[in-house]
C-alpha cells in the first residue's frame, strides 16, 4: 500500500493544485470519489487491463462512464493518468487529495466508535473538546458496535483514543502483570 500512495502522491498533489488554483476542492472531491469508484468496477477494471486499447480510448470510454461532470481541467487528469497507466490509482489519488483538503480546510475526519449511538448533547460536547485538542474544525462521524461493553473508540487521522470498557481492563491487567 505504501507503494501505491508513493506512485499516487504526485498526481493528488496535482490535482490538489489544479483544484485550488480554479477555487473548486469540491468539485475536484465529488469528480475523484466518482473516478475512483468508476474504476474499481469489475468491467472498467477488464478495459483498463486490455492491451489493445491505445490510452486515448482507454481515458475516452472512461470519461464516458464517469458522466458529463468533468470539465476540460478534469477530463485532461484522467487523459493524463491514462496516458502514464495510472488509472487504477485513483482511488488511492482521491484518498491523499482528501487529506490534502482537509489540511488546507483546517478539518479533521473524526470517527466515534461507541456502544450507543451518542446524544446530539454528547456529539456536541465532543466535537467542542476534540476541535480545542486538535486546532481544527471537527465532522464527527459516529459508528455504533453493539460488542463493545462501554465506552469509545476515537480515530482521529493517526491518533486513536481507547476510552472502551474493553481498552481500559487491558490497560488495568497490563498494569497489574508488571
Amino acid at each position: 500500500m505504501s507503494e501505491l500512495s508513493t506512485l499516487a502522491r504526485p498526481y493528488a498533489k496535482a490535482a490538489f493544485a489544479s483544484a485550488q488554483q480554479a477555487s473548486d476542492l469540491t468539485g475536484w472531491s465529488a469528480a475523484l470519489v466518482t473516478a475512483a469508484a468508476v474504476s474499481q468496477n469489475k468491467k472498467i477494471g477488464e478495459l483498463l487491463d486490455n492491451p489493445q486499447l491505445t490510452s486515448e480510448v482507454r481515458a475516452e470510454k472512461f470519461l464516458s462512464v464517469c458522466g458529463d461532470d468533468f470539465d476540460a481541467p478534469k477530463q485532461n487528469f484522467i487523459k493524463l493518468l491514462a496516458e502514464n497507466h495510472r488509472l487504477p490509482l485513483l482511488p488511492e489519488i482521491s484518498e491523499l487529495f482528501e487529506i490534502l483538503k482537509a489540511e488546507a480546510e483546517a478539518t479533521l475526519e473524526v470517527e466515534v466508535i461507541s456502544a450507543r449511538p451518542l446524544s446530539e448533547e454528547q456529539s456536541q460536547r465532543l466535537t467542542t473538546a476534540l476541535s480545542k485538542k486538535f486546532s481544527r474544525e471537527v465532522q464527527l462521524h459516529n459508528a455504533v458496535d453493539e460488542n463493545m461493553l462501554g465506552g469509545a473508540i476515537i480515530r482521529a487521522g493517526d491518533t486513536v483514543i481507547d476510552g472502551s470498557v474493553r481498552g481500559r481492563l487491558a490497560k488495568l491487567a497490563e498494569a497489574m502483570n508488571s
